[in-house]
């Protein structure tokens, strides 16, 4: 249901319209409000109230759920109580006792800029065009020049009670301005109307970019560095997944992540030009850039032609010093009162002539760093165009990364799903048993790759998990070593890595022996056996380069133990698969990967194998009608249960949880009871 109240339909629809548009701001970034009148629900009298996009929300997505709401009277009445900059903290939780009414989102830390400046509407934003001007080293005399009196310089503060109660006087004082530009950090605007607001938003930003435009140097990254241009398309792509699991190991020693690859224009300018490496130093400058992307990326200093080997070896040495250098920055700055270090592994990694990566704790935070990384790109290209960038210092930066309130907010985070951080391949996966484990794998946190021979249903699985944060869709012949290797490098380029691989993709031909072709024994065995064998290799070969350990599941069969009738060909093809479980967790324990094994049986509803003509085959051999193959399955069973293929899930989900950390050429039965398959 639709709001109803005008004031908070305009400043929802101002505040999409506004958070649509990345060169407004970033995504989570600023906040809007809008003041006006609501019914106190205990007196039933009118009120005045301050609505504010709350902590955390996006304003491109925002609902009037995401809104803080808030009574303005008490609101201003906290400037009599207000302690001081020195204890301005405290005062986030004071404006939990201005909330009005039931429900709401958690006030911002920005709440007091909103409701304290004297205007029915605010916009505070983080526009690239606005930063650059406020990270500029004389980015006071550019505002001037720039916008004259009607929009003020704000010299950085950190954001609080206190820069509220600064551009309130500003706004007090200067009759003419419509907004501020706040040092080192983004820009205020503000109006009468939700309509003004929105306008003198869009006039500042506007005006910022045309003033870069018209005035910007040529080259505000300086000349290009011979041998480091952008490789070809291709070429790039392919050195981007070889490096892909040798940057996670970098970005995941001290806790898992999921990592996005950006390789647009402005990224690859950035990397081939001589100011990246000064400029990566000095970091990046908005509050919310950095909190996201660290204090400052790692830069894989070598030219794009050289080898792997070299880069690997290269990047040894920096993850490294990038460690002692995180480290010292954290002990340098922090008090007895600080939140202890995050960890001191990069968030983006630049590779000069390939592109970016950077890291998240799943896919979305992974690349709303890149996001952010792009923008404080832009800002810098912005700021040394006109000027010198020049962002806020690295006490000020400490003092937000390690912010209590940040740390706060992340103490009230859910506790992360079983298979969160994790990169999963699953494949055969657009129908039957793989699209179940899919499902579930991607249920309980992970990231999913769905490879399949039909590519329109692999993307069409994917799609019905979730966006491409969450699944995507790639087709694989798994008997074809290149396509199996285009599928890995799929999950690279996605993800970041690879964690978790299900040998699943499968098909039968139930014949008597005198029946059974070449072709039919050879296409069983090429899918099975040889396929799983790609598969594996390919993956283990990933897993050992990152040095994360992993998890490799093949869904064999009730029949790799069992003699059936009529089926040498599958049957024989899913003991290689069986034996391939022991071979594999016996030669890889050493690098810490897993390799178990399910076996199911009769899992006859939503399995495309039974679809495809193997349940006819089957309902044949055993005289039953196919419609009754499935009841006929579960009744031989010591459970009578029929077996679907969610049980199938279940187990792989469960072998490759934490709790079967210690479990390894395991074969696990998913039959309901089928007592001459036990494994003796």
């Amino acid at each position: 249901m639709g709001c109803v109240n005008e004031t908070v339909a305009r400043l929802l629809a101002r505040s999409n319209r506004l958070g649509a548009d990345p060169a407004n701001t970033n995504y989570a970034g600023g906040n809007t409000s809008a003041k006006g009148v609501g019914t106190d629900p205990v007196t039933g009298r009118e009120v005045e109230l301050v609505w504010v996009k709350g902590s955390g929300g996006d304003l491109g997505t925002l609902t009037e759920a995401g809104l803080a709401v808030l009574r303005l009277d008490r609101v201003r009445a906290l400037v009599d109580v207000y302690p001081g900059v020195g204890r301005e903290d405290g005062m986030v939780a004071a404006f939990d006792h201005c909330l009005h009414g039931r429900g709401g989102a958690a006030p911002s830390i920005d709440t007091a800029m909103h409701a304290l400046v004297d205007a029915a509407h605010v916009d505070h934003l983080h526009p690239d065009s606005g930063i650059a001007i406020a990270t500029a080293a004389d980015g006071e005399e550019l505002t001037g020049k720039i916008f004259g009196e009607r929009v003020v310089w704000v010299p950085w503060r950190r954001p609080g009670f206190q820069l509220g109660l600064d551009v309130a006087a500003i706004k007090a004082a200067n009759p003419r301005a419509v907004g501020t530009v706040l040092g080192g950090h983004g820009i205020t605007a503000w109006g009468a109307t939700s309509d003004e607001a929105e306008a003198n938003s869009r006039w500042i930003i506007e005006t910022a970019r045309a003033y870069l435009d018209a005035h910007g140097k040529a080259d505000p990254f300086g000349a290009v560095v011979p041998g480091h241009e952008p490789l070809p398309e291709a070429e790039r792509r392919a050195r981007a997944a070889a490096l892909a699991p040798h940057l996670r190991a970098v970005a995941a020693r001290d806790r898992p992540v999921v990592g996005h690859f950006t390789d647009s224009p402005a990224v690859l300018e950035f990397l081939a030009s001589e100011k990246l490496v000064p400029l990566a130093e000095l970091g990046t400058s908005c509050p919310d850039h950095f909190l996201r992307t660290k204090v400052k990326p790692l830069v894989l200093d070598v030219p794009p032609a050289a080898s792997v080997e070299e880069c690997v070896a290269r990047l040894a040495g920096l993850h490294e010093a990038y460690r002692a250098d995180y480290r010292a920055y954290y002990e340098r700055h922090a008090t007895p009162g600080s939140p202890p270090m995050r960890g001191a592994d990069p968030a983006v990694v630049l590779v000069p002539g390939v592109g970016m990566f950077s890291y998240g704790k799943d896919k979305q935070t992974a690349r709303v760093a890149g996001e952010f990384y792009v923008n404080a790109i832009n800002v810098m290209r912005g700021a040394e165009s006109v000027s010198r960038y020049s962002p806020i210092s690295e006490a000020e930066k400490f003092r937000i990364e390690y912010w209590e309130l940040e740390e706060a907010k992340l103490r009230r985070m859910p506790a992360p799903r079983s298979h969160a951080g994790r990169v999963a391949l699953v494949t055969g996966a657009a129908s039957g048993i793989g699209r179940a484990v899919a499902r579930r794998l991607a249920a309980e946190g992970a990231c999913v790759v769905i490879a399949d021979l039909d590519a329109d249903e692999a993307r069409a699985a994917a799609e019905e998990i979730g966006s491409t944060d969450v699944a995507v869709g790639v087709r694989a012949d798994v008997t074809d070593a290149g396509q199996v290797r285009a599928a890995v490098d799929a999950a690279l380029l996605a993800f970041g890595g690879l964690d978790l691989v299900v040998n699943n993709a499968g098909l039968s031909i139930s014949k008597p022996l005198l029946e059974t072709t070449e072709a039919d024994w050879d296409v069983q065995h090429d899918v099975m056996a040889r396929g799983s064998f790609l598969v594996s290799q390919a993956a283990a070969r990933v897993m050992i380069a990152q040095g994360l350990g992993g998890d490799i599941v093949y869904v064999s069969s009730k029949n790799s133990v069992f003699a059936g009738p009529d089926n040498i060909a599958y049957s024989a093809a899913k003991a290689d698969q069986a034996h391939q479980v022991r071979l594999l967790a016996a030669e890889l324990g050493g690098h810490g990967i897993r390799v178990n094994g399910v076996n199911p049986d009769g899992v006859v509803r939503g399995s495309g194998i039974f679809a495809g003509g193997w349940g006819a085959q089957r309902a044949a051999v055993y005289g039953v009608p196919e419609e009754e193959l499935g009841r006929f399955y579960a009744q031989r069973t010591l459970l009578k249960r029929e077996v679907l293929p969610e049980h199938v899930a279940n187990a792989v989900t469960a072998l490759t949880s934490a709790e079967f950390s210690h479990t390894t050429g395991l074969h696990v039965p998913v039959d309901a009871g089928v007592a001459a398959a036990f494994l003796r």
